[in-house]
């Protein structure tokens, strides 16, 4: 069973900055998006592919999960950025500027023919075999149109497809919306979003937040998009790690609750129930799905802390 990888916090890392992608190493963020996109101008876009390659390369990223962004579908860099990536050993892509399903299906052939004909389409990162991923931004007013179909390719037959990022900043820049502190134009979009994941089975992250000087601010949001439902956010600084994964992360109780419920439908009595009580309260299989991905985020994080 390949282990269960927590994604709630997640750093963006522009490709021209090698000393930042050698300190992440020691940063506990989940996952690490090394930038070709909008971090990169064009005159250095090349240099950076090269040094994410050998970054890459050279490992030491333990158990963070690594992401290329790639350059969209209409740029001169795509097929090179795309190539690099399944060539360098990440654990996969973030396609930016996705509008629709052929975008996604788009970027899974060219995935394919950078494949040899006898080449397992895996790869090894953090000692487990996995496919090559393809995480989409959601930043165009079509891709907000389109989640949901989007989204269903991951049951259809694109299993690489596995995790939606919210891209907040370009959302608003292309509708005029505000980024307000309560997000009030944003909720619809970050609300079809995670319904179309959840439907699918995709992972959700959250947008960033802009001024990351502002602790209480970006706390604010970070239980925001938690009480919406989002697995995590995608950072613009290192010092957002520690409260993103304190937002993020169970709380004891919850871990406890959920380790009850758990046992409690596990016991010779309750085999084969659909509803239970435990505790006083009346306790259904939804309960127990809930309880399993609290412990599987719980356990994740403390065999991480317990490596160290």
């Amino acid at each position: 069973m390949t282990e269960f990888r927590p994604r709630r916090s997640v750093l963006y890392m522009p490709g021209t900055n090698i000393r930042a992608m050698d300190k992440v190493k020691t940063l506990p963020v989940d996952c690490v998006i090394m930038d070709l996109e909008d971090s990169v101008a064009p005159d250095v876009k090349n240099a950076a592919r090269q040094q994410i390659h050998k970054a890459i390369g050279g490992g030491g990223y333990a158990y963070r999960e690594i992401i290329v962004r790639i350059n969209d579908s209409g740029s001169e860099w795509f097929a090179e950025d795309v190539k690099m990536a399944v060539t360098s050993g990440a654990d996969g892509l973030l396609v930016p500027k996705v509008n629709n399903p052929a975008d996604v299906l788009g970027v899974s052939e060219l995935i394919s023919s950078y494949l040899s004909p006898g080449q397992s389409q895996q790869f090894t990162s953090g000692n487990q075999q996995e496919k090559i991923q393809i995480w989409v931004m959601m930043e165009t007013p079509e891709a907000m149109l389109n989640a949901a179909e989007i989204a269903k390719l991951a049951r259809d037959g694109e299993p690489r497809l596995s995790c939606f990022v919210m891209g907040t900043n370009d959302l608003a820049k292309e509708t005029g919306a505000a980024l307000s502190p309560d997000r009030l134009p944003m909720l619809y979009w970050l609300s079809s979003c995670m319904t179309a994941a959840r439907a699918y089975g995709l992972t959700i992250l959250d947008g960033v937040y802009n001024d990351f000087a502002d602790d209480a601010g970006f706390r604010r949001e970070c239980v925001q998009g938690k009480s919406l439902g989002m697995d995590g956010k995608t950072l613009i600084h290192p010092r957002q790690i520690e409260i993103c994964n304190d937002v993020y992360s169970p709380r004891p109780d919850e871990v406890l609750w959920s380790r009850k419920i758990i046992a409690a439908f596990e016991e010779p009595e309750n085999q084969g129930k659909g509803v239970i009580s435990l505790e006083g309260k009346m306790i259904e299989l939804l309960h127990r799905d809930i309880a399993r991905q609290i412990v599987a985020v719980a356990d994740a994080i403390e065999s991480r802390e317990t490596s160290k």
